[in-house]
């Protein structure tokens, strides 16, 4: 069985770790608590058919407990959340829309009371979650789909501001979120515009924490979690350059050499004259010269150094 979800924040390469626990996005933490223990209750042996207990495991070691450790961590959940929220508003930006299967997410956007709907739309779901085992994964997508589209809501009333103008999504008949004008109940005033101000975007500023914390990983050799950093800055902004150069010359330590060719090519795409990537394409071509070199010194081996049977 897969444990991966194709559906909400999924789609954008996201963990919901808040659909894994049944909690609205913006759950307290003793709330946090309660939900898991309810869950890790449900999930344990003794609770559990015997054709389900692997199952339960799994649900309890892969998803349930790494969501529960992030939410309960200040830092990062303060983190997560603002991710979440600057989702929301890159999601309500985008001309085509995404995809939403859910009917009840598709309602939340039609519906009077947004707040209300969606907090008593996750208990109804929550309460089934892990009643039956094979449906939890599904359960999670439509949980996710239904926080997603929480989120853009939330964007479009002004509650997460990012500089860009406002627009609202209503779901189309395809089950597609499209581009729409706001409704008169919802229509704000037009705001005046704002002074220009040369501070860094919430963007730029979580992907320079992320940029810095791949450094210090690096710098400690733990190569995989400076990775893992950079990809988290790179969903944030999938142009930054130095980000690109970066991860392109850990790949190549680990030569990964098409990952490092991949990474290295669009950052110098976006910066030519980014130093770090110049530097790794450099050692990257060595590295090719290398390896056709050696294919072609095998290649006359394999004709003429052969022993005769």
């Amino acid at each position: 069985m897969s444990f991966q979800s194709d559906r909400g924040l999924a789609k954008f390469d996201y963990v919901d770790h808040h659909a894994i626990l049944g909690i609205p996005i913006d759950g307290k933490v003793g709330d946090i608590r309660k939900r898991y223990l309810k869950i890790a209750r449900s999930l344990h042996p003794d609770s559990c058919m015997e054709g389900d207990k692997q199952l339960a495991s799994q649900l309890l070691s892969k998803l349930v407990n790494p969501a529960y450790e992030k939410l309960t961590q200040d830092k990062e959940r303060t983190e997560y959340e603002v991710l979440l929220r600057l989702l929301g508003q890159r999601v309500l930006q985008q001309k085509n829309g995404v995809e939403l299967k859910s009917e009840l997410a598709q309602q939340l956007f039609r519906a009077n009371d947004p707040d209300n709907f969606y907090k008593n739309s996750v208990q109804d779901i929550a309460e089934k979650q892990y009643q039956v085992l094979d449906q939890a994964i599904e359960l999670i997508g439509e949980l996710s789909e239904l926080n997603l589209a929480y989120l853009v809501v939330k964007a479009g009333k002004g509650e997460v501001t990012i500089g860009r103008p406002k627009q609202s999504l209503t779901p189309g008949s395809t089950g597609a979120v499209q581009a729409s004008s706001l409704t008169p109940q919802q229509q704000p005033a037009t705001p005046a515009p704002p002074p220009q101000v040369s501070t860094p975007s919430p963007n730029q500023t979580f992907v320079n924490q992320y940029y810095r914390r791949a450094e210090e990983f690096l710098a400690k050799n733990n190569l995989q979690q400076a990775i893992l950093e950079l990809r988290d800055a790179l969903k944030l902004e999938p142009s930054h350059s130095r980000c690109h150069a970066l991860i392109g010359t850990i790949y190549l330590r680990q030569n990964q050499i098409t990952m490092a060719k991949v990474h290295l090519n669009q950052a110098l795409k976006l910066d030519p004259k980014n130093a770090i990537a110049l530097a790794g394409k450099q050692q990257l071509d060595k590295l090719e010269q290398k390896g056709n070199a050696a294919k072609q010194s095998g290649g006359l081996f394999g004709l003429f150094g052969g022993k005769k049977k």
